[in-house]
């Protein structure tokens, strides 16, 4: 938890401190820019890795949240009931990592996945304000990098779409 706050601190000192209002630091996108790209770093070291061997192409299976989006229906419930969506979201890819990460054998693999679950916990303990209850949707996946490629969609498909609709960001906004 402690690093995840200290990736926050980080990111709030490279965009320039002043720019971005201290109460809501995600209503500023380009935080969450921030950890897509490294959650899209992690695919590629992955990659790079050579874990889609024989290794890592053991068949293992992890759930990870829905990322297809409805928007008719999206743009048409509360925005509490798209926060919980997301948390629990949030809360599946966490478990998801941390399960991949004890399995990983590559020490740059299981250090990028570790910073993405840092960046996760940063974005809940952001949204964590809003005090809702759990709500589990999710699919499983079979492979450490259709892992991956679902938590870049997520965080680009519903985390997005939440924060940039998220009333505290429209009234900063205004």
């Amino acid at each position: 938890i402690f690093s995840g706050l200290v990736s926050v601190l980080i990111v709030f000192v490279w965009l320039g401190g002043n720019q971005v209002s201290p109460l809501r630091p995600i209503c500023d996108l380009r935080v969450l820019e921030h950890f897509i790209r490294e959650a899209q770093d992690s695919e590629v070291i992955m990659v790079r890795s050579l874990c889609v061997s024989h290794s890592m192409s053991a068949m293992k299976s992890y759930f990870v949240p829905l990322t297809s989006v409805d928007f008719a229906f999206w743009e048409h419930i509360d925005v509490h009931e798209q926060a919980v969506e997301v948390q629990t979201g949030l809360s599946l890819l966490v478990q998801a990592l941390s399960t991949a990460m004890k399995a990983v054998s590559n020490s740059r693999l299981a250090s990028a996945l570790d910073n993405n679950i840092s960046n996760i916990h940063s974005l809940s303990q952001i949204l964590h304000s809003l005090d809702l209850q759990v709500y589990t949707q999710s699919q499983e996946v079979s492979s450490l990098p259709e892992l991956l490629q679902v938590q870049s969609s997520f965080l680009r498909g519903k985390v997005r779409l939440l924060l940039s609709a998220a009333p505290a960001c429209q009234r900063q906004n205004s």
